[in-house]
């Protein structure tokens, strides 16, 4: 029973690691990026535009007659808007639509009267994307299944290898004190650095 745990435990650790490397190395360089946003000054982008929409679309007394599929698809097909739909509010005189994603937004003001709308869509640049992938914000269920398999990944991977330490006879103790070296460690700067 002892050797067929150690060998899985070296079959998982092994081809788990390879199989999350890119995953692994993304949070850990992210990790740093989120730590250190004042090496990584934003970079917005801004891009406006103005326009028109059918008036029939925006202008019924009934606001649940209202557009919204095809004034949402408009932006996306017309004037290339990405990301989730975060918001869409309709009050007596405008319309407003939000979409956002990592590193992006986009909203739109729309007036009911006329049809016209002013279009805003802000891009802060590569790092503040991939922090926003790490963090899994405004990203949909897809990449948040990505971050929970990557978590289930990270944790067995470590504890296939405290299980493969423990195999090791002549490394066990010196790997034992390391583990509990690096568990005081974190402890005494969580307490010792003015949380």
């Amino acid at each position: 029973m002892k050797r067929k745990l150690a060998e899985w435990s070296r079959w998982l650790h092994i081809y788990l690691s390879m199989f999350s490397f890119v995953i692994v190395l993304f949070f850990a360089v992210t990790g740093l990026t989120l730590n250190h946003l004042e090496w990584f000054p934003e970079k917005e982008t801004l891009h406006e535009a103005d326009g028109k929409l059918p008036v029939a679309w925006v202008n019924d007394v009934d606001t649940s007659r209202v557009k919204k599929l095809e004034i949402v698809e408009l932006f996306r097909s017309a004037y290339r808007v990405h990301g989730v739909l975060n918001d869409f509010r309709i009050d007596e005189s405008e319309i407003s639509v939000s979409f956002q994603g990592p590193g992006y937004t986009a909203d739109a003001f729309v007036d009911r009267q006329n049809g016209t709308f002013h279009l805003t869509e802000r891009s802060l640049g590569f790092v503040a994307w991939i922090n926003d992938l790490h963090k899994g914000r405004d990203t949909g269920q897809g990449w948040k299944w990505v971050i929970d398999f990557s978590a289930i990944f990270m944790s067995l991977i470590s504890l296939t290898g405290i299980i493969l330490l423990l195999y090791l006879k002549k490394k066990r103790l010196n790997g034992i004190i390391w583990l509990l070296a690096g568990v005081a460690l974190v402890v005494l700067l969580y307490f010792f650095t003015g949380f």
